[in-house]
């Protein structure tokens, strides 16, 4: 089976070929097309930092096994590593952290053991990176979650679980404070669940989950979470198995796959042999029964385990990334041990076919969606007073002035003296009781008015869905 392979950047070449020596020891039926990717293709110019034919065979092939990748600081370039992700809607990234037989954790010491497999929605969240500066002082990032996208998530999520035999999922967010984001995600959640009575659903606000991962891990089976959040924990878990060196990586997508560690390229250790290849072993597992090598997967893992025991046993410092190679394919098993184990890549795996175009996901939209006013952002070091006094002014009969905000806090129509300000207003105006609903058109024009009063950032319409407000309110008010 032929599946694209970029070696990486930093130790990725190194803990590759360590990975791909274990293959070959193993007889394990890939054939690897390699393709160009990460930094040496960025310092040629490539912003993107993958060449066209890299993109055409991954497509073509549909999964792609890679080292860690290095992204060079500073403008004009985006990460690989999310690029690849989003490029190919591998929406849904799997972490498996598991206590390993030799490597010592706090856990194993106590004879806790820890299996928790992380999903992580791939995709939206803060990832979308759209930023602009408001002001000379003040940043903006734009969070996305859809609907459509947790919705695909959570569904990955529950199967998953109930293929494996999970007896709990719990979905981590802070909707108690990102109601509309987060709380779009913990809704999709708890939809997805209806269908999958026989999995124990829950959830929890994200801080105390990170206190409860750290106290007792193993109460924990499966946990989804959004993008930002999800990276972060998974960080954590790994932290709770022995460190990256031991956290594998899987970005799930319907029609292309990424398999890789979760690890950086560590350019301080760069050809020197010294890197444990281990978890990029260990996403190679991922990788090999997601496309139906169950036998090889299971002598691999048996060989793994017995190389980390006997290291262990014997006190032995890391051999050398290389020499560790050596040790898992010399510790292999008999293949006839695990004769009753399929090796058949036709009996799951697909080549995807092309799509026509993107795919557009949308939910039914509500008949009555109506606008009912705008938030106009505006740049100005005056009181909130005095932008008040400027705006009202400039409305029109059926809009009212109503709020004013300041770093998501109320500063007018009341506000206390000790909040402090920046040179950031939040400037909401909303249809006026009985009034008629304002035309979108007439908003914009009233945006334009404001800006000649005050210099305008940007403005967001302020919808109502149905029976549902869709915005929030700011702190105070």
């Amino acid at each position: 089976m032929r599946i694209a392979v970029a070696k990486g950047d930093g130790i990725g070449p190194e803990v590759m070929d360590a990975v791909l020596h274990v293959f070959s020891a193993e007889g394990t039926p890939l054939d690897p097309v390699y393709v160009e990717m990460g930094k040496p293709v960025y310092l040629k110019g490539v912003s993107t930092g993958m060449t066209l034919e890299a993109r055409e065979t991954v497509e073509s092939l549909g999964i792609l096994f890679k080292g860690p990748m290095e992204t060079p600081k500073g403008a004009g370039v985006k990460s690989i590593n999310v690029t690849a992700r989003k490029i190919w809607n591998a929406f849904a990234n799997k972490r498996v952290f598991r206590s390993l037989d030799g490597v010592d954790t706090v856990f194993s010491k106590a004879g806790i053991p820890i299996d928790i497999t992380m999903v992580r929605e791939n995709i939206e969240d803060t990832y979308g990176a759209v930023e602009h500066m408001q002001t000379h002082d003040v940043a903006q990032c734009r969070r996305f979650i859809t609907r459509p996208g947790s919705l695909q998530v959570h569904r990955y999520a529950f199967e998953m679980a109930r293929r494996q035999g999970a007896r709990r999922i719990t979905c981590g967010h802070k909707a108690n404070i990102m109601k509309m984001t987060d709380g779009l995600f913990l809704e999709c959640f708890y939809e997805v669940a209806k269908d999958y009575p026989d999995i124990k659903a829950d959830d929890l606000i994200v801080d105390d989950m990170a206190m409860k991962l750290v106290a007792r891990p193993d109460l924990f089976d499966v946990v989804v979470l959004p993008n930002l959040q999800g990276d972060i924990l998974s960080d954590l878990c790994a932290g709770l198995v022995g460190g990256l060196g031991y956290a594998p990586s899987a970005n799930i997508g319907e029609h292309i796959c990424i398999f890789e560690a979760v690890h950086g390229t560590a350019p301080d250790i760069a050809g020197q042999d010294k890197a444990n290849p281990t978890a990029l072993l260990l996403s190679a597992l991922m990788m090999l029964r997601h496309i139906g090598l169950f036998r090889s997967a299971a002598r691999i893992e048996a060989a793994l385990h017995a190389t980390l025991r006997t290291q262990h046993a014997a006190g032995a410092a890391f051999p050398g990334t290389q020499a560790f190679a050596r040790l898992v394919a010399g510790n292999l098993p008999p293949a006839a041990d695990f004769a009753h184990l399929d090796n058949d890549p036709a009996k799951v795996f697909r080549v995807p076919r092309r799509p026509d175009q993107p795919r557009m996901s949308a939910s039914p939209s509500p008949e009555d969606t109506a606008v009912e006013g705008a938030d106009f952002f505006i740049e100005s070091t005056d009181s909130a007073e005095a932008v008040a006094r400027r705006v009202r002014p400039l409305l029109p009969d059926n809009l009212r002035l109503t709020l004013i905000s300041n770093r998501g806090t109320q500063v007018w129509p009341s506000a206390s003296a000790f909040t402090e300000c920046v040179n950031h207003y939040r400037v909401r105006v909303e249809k006026a009781p009985g009034a008629d609903t304002p035309a979108r058109s007439s908003l914009f024009e009233l945006a334009a008015a404001v800006d000649k009063e005050a210099r305008l950032c940007s403005m967001e319409l302020l919808l109502r869905l149905g029976d549902r407000q869709g915005w929030s309110l700011a702190q105070g008010q």
